[in-house]
């Protein structure tokens, strides 16, 4: 009889470590599930649409990989919103530099940026100028050209301009207006819309 119970002892000796283990894991399986939840506070954050810093008097330059200056704009005023990442700048002025080194410039009372400086709008006096290039061998001289409106939407790296609000434009002597305006530099086409009016001066041979 001793024999047969000190077998079983032996047994139970054997097995006791496993048991004891799954006892733990059953023990913290039952705190975890009936442990108190969190109490919610049943309000989410809202993002604000406040500055996360401002600049004064101030110039963002943006070249590209060779080093080659792309865009610079300035301002006396900016203000960087991080719920849209946008860069609100007051008394903007603007400077662009194509890949054939033809350069733009462009001021308003107010402009927004994105991130990148990708696109670029300007409130106020909006004023779009690129420079004339001279004739070279087999080509034609290509003239000035002007944009002016109250609000002006523009892709520097797609070379478009945008506005839904009257605009003017000017290319050398000539002279176009109309209640709104899509152009595109590289593909040469303008489109406006609206009361539209032309004067093209004669050319001059």
């Amino acid at each position: 009889m001793s024999t047969s119970w000190r077998r079983y002892s032996d047994r139970a000796t054997l097995y006791l470590p496993a048991l004891l283990m799954a006892l733990l894991a059953l023990g913290t399986w039952w705190l975890v599930r009936n442990a108190p939840q969190p109490v919610s506070s049943g309000v989410q954050k809202v993002r604000v649409h406040e500055p996360d810093y401002f600049m004064k008097d101030f110039s963002i330059k943006n070249f590209e990989a060779s080093g080659r200056l792309k865009t610079r704009l300035t301002g006396t005023q900016g203000r960087h919103y991080p719920d849209t990442d946008t860069l609100e700048v007051d008394e903007a002025r603007m400077l662009s530099i194509t890949p054939d080194n033809r350069t733009s410039v462009g001021s308003a009372k107010r402009a927004l940026s994105n991130g990148d400086g990708s696109e670029v709008q300007l409130f106020g006096d909006a004023v779009i100028t690129r420079e004339a290039v001279a004739a070279a061998p087999g080509k034609k001289a290509v003239p000035p050209m002007q944009i002016s409106s109250e609000f002006l939407q523009i892709w520097p790296n797609e070379e478009r301009i945008s506005t839904h609000k009257p605009v003017v434009m000017t290319r050398g002597e000539d002279r176009f207006t109309g209640d709104s305006m899509e152009y595109g530099n590289l593909d040469q086409v303008l489109q406006m819309n609206g009361r539209v009016k032309g004067f093209i001066q004669p050319s001059k041979r």
